[in-house]
């Protein structure tokens, strides 16, 4: 491990390949880490890098608290100062949900010294208004993409017990985010589409060819 990992909670390595794979999971891992602009750069925030999931009564019931919001429980209690200004990247297993992402959203709009970058394994499309839950992410200001294959390992090599074993993705996976890519972008493309035209009885402009334009 690297030094800087030797007395941090890791992940254990079987967990990350279960949650972070092409496959669906059934908990939501997240893996988080804290920054502060420095200078001219982004610098780690010692001891602020680690991961949760979410939490339920039991094994058997659905969880009480998603673990966006476990996570932001954390960040409350570290009392971030307002005069600084801050970066957490947060990898995901599963996109937020509807009512998660509007959570976030609240969290930025009252916090304008932090900044937040998601990173999901997945998107949760089981809610209905997800759709509009990432795009009002994005909106406040967040940044959300599917991981890549450098986050994948950048998380195995910085966030989990690996004992020294290199990052082997499956020959899937790199199929599942090329996937996973385009249908968030496609997602997040719809907020910028113009409005449709008003209906009209009146022929639209028409081409050099003589075909309507």
């Amino acid at each position: 491990l690297p030094p800087a990992c030797a007395h941090r909670p890791l992940m254990d390595a079987t967990t990350f390949k279960e949650n972070f794979s092409h496959r669906r999971a059934r908990k939501t891992y997240l893996c988080y880490e804290v920054e502060v602009w420095e200078g001219n750069t982004w610098a780690p925030v010692e001891g602020l890098q680690g991961f949760l999931h979410n939490q339920g009564l039991s094994r058997c019931s659905s969880p009480l608290r998603h673990a966006e919001l476990c996570f932001l429980d954390r960040v409350r209690f570290w009392n971030l100062e307002e005069g600084r200004q801050y970066r957490l990247t947060c990898y995901i297993s599963w996109s937020p949900c509807p009512d998660c992402a509007q959570k976030l959203v609240e969290f930025l709009g009252q916090n304008s010294h932090v900044s937040l970058c998601i990173f999901a394994a997945r998107i949760y499309t089981i809610v209905s208004g997800y759709k509009d839950g990432l795009c009002q992410l994005r909106d406040a200001g967040a940044q959300l993409t599917i991981m890549t294959l450098n986050d994948l390992q950048h998380c195995w090599e910085n966030l989990v017990d690996n004992q020294g074993e290199p990052f082997e993705p499956c020959p899937t996976l790199v199929e599942h985010i090329e996937t996973k890519s385009q249908e968030l972008k496609d997602i997040l493309r719809v907020r910028f589409l113009p409005p449709a035209p008003p209906s009209s009885s009146l022929p639209g402009p028409v081409s050099s060819s003589g075909s309507p334009a």
